[in-house]
């Protein structure tokens, strides 16, 4: 406890130290930050390539769900990608940490696994034979997919009155 007095009374005075540490802190966490959102950048854009192709493939064989499940999940999936990068964008900018984009990357990575959970049971029900691993899988399945509806609730809700609780209205980060 005295420590921490102490260490917040040489913060506020503001010593050499204290403020040398602060700078090489705050630049190697920008150059950390940067560097992350270089990495996640390469890797939206290979997603992006990746997604063409296979919506390419999935147009030129239709009727094939499997393919198409394929490029909704690789399209959602670079949605979060770009949602995380706007999140590395907005602490950078801002210098703290907003809940709102962390938030948004739950809820379509929810909406992500309800879309595969669906077509995959979908696929595997048409089957003509009903046995009681299947049984047992579209029960797993069903209560799935019922806990995702609660935390895709919960999200909607948590964004919703985090809009409403802001001042300005304005996205996060944009405060």
């Amino acid at each position: 406890m005295v420590e921490t007095a102490k260490l917040e009374k040489a913060e506020k005075e503001g010593g050499w130290l204290t403020r040398l540490s602060a700078f090489v802190f705050l630049h190697t966490e920008h150059a950390i930050y940067a560097a992350l959102g270089v990495l996640l950048a390469l890797t939206a854009v290979m997603a992006l390539v990746d997604a063409a192709g296979m919506t390419l493939k999935a147009v030129t064989s239709i009727g094939a769900a499997a393919q198409l499940l394929d490029v909704v999940d690789r399209l959602l999936f670079l949605l979060m990608l770009v949602e995380i990068l706007h999140t590395v964008r907005v602490s950078m900018r801002s210098g703290r940490l907003t809940c709102e984009p962390f938030l948004i990357v739950g809820l379509i990575a929810s909406i992500r696994r309800v879309l595969v959970l669906t077509l995959q049971t979908a696929e595997q029900m048409h089957a003509a034979d009903w046995s009681p691993q299947k049984e047992a899988l579209f029960r797993a399945s069903m209560i799935e997919l019922g806990v995702l509806a609660g935390l895709i609730l919960v999200m909607v809700v948590s964004i919703f009155l985090l809009h409403r609780a802001r001042d300005t209205g304005a996205p996060a980060g944009e405060e």
